[in-house]
């Protein structure tokens, strides 16, 4: 009886310590944006020490913020325009729950734009629940917060600009206004995997240890480790140190291209479909092929190799950061071909700098596990094959498949400025053209400058032709105006097929009829009444030609965007430029004033 007395006791003194916490401290404000519209701001003070979640967060940790509204006076006196918005936060590791969280220190604001359906209605509710937490407890609770619309409390929102009235009326034609959720169930948009940009610089980084400027490196390296040591123990210790600092230096040198996409989170898609820079990716990638070819050889300043030449010979663990600095300056001929196409890839994506981050992970691992394992097991190192002569034909092929990555670039941009240059057949005969010279070279037939007198063909060579030899074959029905021509294992390479030498009906994916102007799209679809399927696309946009010439092309589907809904294509990165009188001032919500076309409400991105 007296433990369970003592056990009562214990819980009520903890729930009553507990109730006394008040480490979140909740307020509210409001700013009137017009009649209608107001913006609700929940403003937060934390205590030291203690943690509150933000609204997005992985399962299994800690319960996120919510915001409830009254589902009621939603339908009759106010709606919620858009989601609750956050100040910036922190993701960190979270010793309580071992996992990446989100959270606030010191203060949060949170911000819902809502739009008044009733005028008379002067005051809102919301009730918040939330989570807190320190290093040693958490607290769970709930706060009904009211927010008072009268004028003498609500700011207004004064700005430093301002649009005339038809652009004001053309940017409110961009509010479309769509009913009918209710119909269909909330699918949750999972956070996207950078597993494959990983494993994709993981790759990179295995065919840059097969490159004349590192692979004779592993054994030399190696031996120093294992020979210069005192003891075995610590010539292994050290080759680990030697590889944990080259993978450190390649992720390091994402780091900067984080602070770009933390300035901006739009700024690398914007990057991305600038046309000047497909331009330059594909000058790059031209000139670091022809480089694999061997007719210059691209190198950093040779004063940088030698400075860290130097520093390396300082001694422990600040000589063998050196070390790894040096290998990755001296290699740069082989890996900065390698590093500049995995740059331009992870900029022309939509992973923006984490998937950069993630591939040139991928990269560093793979290069400094060799100099660990072998220095693990130094008996590998008689199993290595010797260098010689091979070295230089990978640097050739990949002199070819650079040139050929180069090339899409190119017709990025092409296609974006719609200059007509690279059609999609043009494009598919330079890979023809090149997939031909890749053939002949390993064939034997062309030779470049450091390419040593090939005396037989070996059956790697073979059969690396052979599978050349039907890729190239695999390409030629793209040539032709036949069913053949829509090369689905390419999708997103070439350009689209109505990108085409040959008279097309349809200028639309696939023949389809669709509209590329917003207002006729609806028009349209409004005589025939007909749903609206509204297709967000991008002239340079990969998984957008993937899904016309994989899915849409299936013949049930086809079937059904053909004869029962209108398209309307919007190209967001179209950059066609319009007559002045067909230009009008968009003002956004961070209040800045964007310039947008008549014919980019069916093509610019905008925010509302």
């Amino acid at each position: 009886m007296k433990h369970f007395l003592l056990v009562v006791l214990t819980f009520f003194s903890l729930s009553q310590s507990f109730a006394q916490l008040e480490p979140v401290k909740w307020s509210t404000a409001v700013e009137k944006i017009s009649e209608t519209e107001y913006n609700l701001i929940f403003n937060t003070e934390i205590e030291d020490h203690w943690h509150l979640y933000s609204q997005h967060l992985p399962e299994g940790g800690a319960l996120p913020t919510e915001f409830e509204f009254d589902s009621i006076a939603q339908t009759q006196d106010y709606k919620l325009v858009g989601k609750v918005l956050e100040s910036e936060s922190i993701t960190k590791f979270d010793k309580v729950f071992q996992m990446d969280l989100t959270y606030f220190d010191g203060a949060a604001t949170f911000t819902q734009k809502i739009e008044l359906l009733n005028p008379e209605v002067t005051s809102i509710s919301s009730e918040v629940f939330f989570q807190a937490c320190d290093d040693e407890k958490c607290i769970f609770e709930s706060e009904v917060l009211t927010f008072n619309l009268s004028k003498d409390s609500a700011t207004a929102i004064t700005t430093t600009t301002s649009i005339d009235a038809r652009s004001k009326e053309l940017s409110d034609k961009l509010q479309l206004n769509v009913t009918g959720w209710e119909k269909y169930e909330k699918e949750e948009v999972k956070e996207k995997s950078n597993f494959g940009i990983f494993i994709l610089g993981f790759l990179g980084g295995l065919i840059a240890l097969l490159t004349p400027c590192v692979f004779p490196m592993i054994p030399l390296t190696v031996s120093f480790f294992t020979k210069s040591a005192s003891n075995s123990q610590k010539g292994l210790a050290n080759a680990m140190l030697y590889g944990l600092f080259i993978l450190v230096i390649y992720v390091l040198l994402s780091l900067p291209f984080h602070f770009l996409d933390s300035l901006n989170p739009e700024i690398l898609n914007t990057i991305s479909t600038n046309v000047w820079l497909n331009i330059i990716f594909f000058i790059i990638l031209a000139f670091f092929a022809f480089s694999f070819f061997g007719f210059y050889e691209i190198t950093l300043p040779a004063s940088w190799g030698n400075k860290m030449d130097s520093a390396s010979n300082v001694g422990g663990i600040i000589g063998i950061f050196f070390m790894a600095l040096t290998l990755a300056i001296v290699s740069f001929s082989c890996t900065g071909p390698i590093l500049g196409s995995l740059l331009a890839g992870s900029l022309t994506s939509d992973g923006g700098a984490m998937q950069l981050t993630m591939g040139m992970t991928g990269f560093g691992l793979a290069l400094a596990l060799p100099f660990t394992l072998f220095a693990m097991f130094p008996k590998w190192l008689n199993a290595l094959p010797k260098s010689g002569g091979w070295l230089n034909t990978v640097k050739v092929v990949l002199g070819f498949l650079e040139l050929g990555m180069a090339f899409k670039f190119l017709s990025n941009a092409d296609l974006v400025k719609h200059w007509g240059l690279l059609k999609r057949e043009v494009f598919i005969g330079i890979w023809i053209v090149l997939g031909i010279g890749l053939l002949l070279y390993l064939l034997g037939k062309i030779k470049f400058p450091h390419d040593s007198p090939l005396k037989k063909l070996s059956f790697g060579r073979i059969s690396f032709a052979v599978l050349v030899g039907a890729f190239v074959v695999y390409l030629i029905p793209g040539l032709t105006n036949t069913e053949h021509a829509n090369l689905k294992l390419l999708s997103g390479f070439p350009p689209p097929l109505p990108y085409s030498l040959y008279e097309k009906e349809s200028d639309c994916p696939l023949g389809l009829n669709c509209y590329k102007d917003l207002e006729e799209g609806v028009a349209a679809a409004k005589a025939e009444n007909k749903p609206i399927m509204l297709d967000f696309t991008g002239w340079a946009c990969v998984n957008c030609r993937k899904m016309e010439e994989q899915v849409w092309s299936k013949d049930k589907i086809y079937s059904v965007l053909n004869e029962e809904y209108v398209i309307i294509s919007l190209y967001v990165d179209d950059r066609k430029e319009l007559e002045e009188n067909e230009q009008f001032q968009f003002l956004s919500i961070t209040e800045a004033l964007k310039i947008l076309r008549l014919l980019a409400i069916n093509g610019q991105p905008y925010k509302r």
